[in-house]
């Protein structure tokens, strides 16, 4: 449901709101006390270049085009340790609606699309953790990407292995569209596999598709295995 007055999406399960953030800066600050930690981090630390990064360029070069576009929208989950899994299961749910609704509008701009849920005052990261992988597949199958970030999350970098790009100061699950370098966090599910081939090779038959992904799975991936499984190089940017 949209709230076009306060330029919001409103989800059905929680009654949380996402709103755009770079519409109306000053007033998305106005409702969200932990807004200038998000800002600073998307504006201080991924749209930099980082010395511990592993190549040249912003650590995440998605998140400027983002900014750009005003193509991103964040919802604030209250409670801190006492959300449980099943109120942040609802609270991803409905950002995954939301961002399906908010891609339908967007046109040419979807694809720079990312959609925040944070969690400010969590400090049980493992939640986090529970629910990116109980509802990754459901995401993942329509084409996008859900992504953990919390304090001290140990997922390295595409570039190095002592690079960890998701510990972030905020708690938050993120929806974005699925590029063509994120192979290495899908090698572990066949499903996974074929969503993403789905995306970059979609003339491939379907049932060579699952099959190639079959071949492709790997199981018991560590956190610090993301370096050694990206096989794109330095010259090919995600798109």
């Amino acid at each position: 449901m949209t709230d076009s007055h306060a330029r919001s999406q409103i989800g059905a399960r929680t009654g949380l709101a996402w709103r755009n953030v770079y519409d109306d800066p000053g007033e998305w600050a106005r409702r969200n006390p932990d807004a200038a930690v998000l800002i600073r981090y998307l504006g201080d630390h991924l749209v930099q270049p980082h010395p511990e990064l592993g190549r040249d360029g912003p650590v995440c070069p998605f998140v400027r085009h983002t900014m750009a576009r005003h193509s991103l929208w964040a919802a604030v989950v209250p409670g801190g340790d006492e959300v449980t899994v099943e109120a942040m299961t609802a609270a991803v749910d409905d950002a995954f609606e939301v961002y399906r609704a908010l891609r339908a509008e967007a046109g040419q701009d979807a694809r720079m699309l990312t959609c925040v849920t944070s969690f400010p005052g969590l400090t049980r990261y493992a939640t986090i953790d529970t629910v990116h992988l109980a509802r990754k597949t459901a995401v993942v199958r329509q084409g996008l990407m859900l992504g953990q970030f919390y304090p001290g999350c140990g997922v390295s970098g595409l570039w190095n292995k002592d690079f960890h790009p998701l510990d972030a100061p905020l708690p938050m699950l993120v929806i974005r569209k699925m590029m063509n370098t994120d192979f290495p966090f899908l090698v572990e599910r066949t499903e996974w596999l074929y969503s993403y081939l789905t995306q970059v090779a979609p003339d491939l038959p379907r049932r060579l598709r699952w099959s190639i992904a079959e071949h492709l799975k790997m199981t018991d991936v560590a956190d610090d295995a993301i370096t050694d499984l990206r096989v794109h190089s330095a010259g090919e940017h995600a798109r």
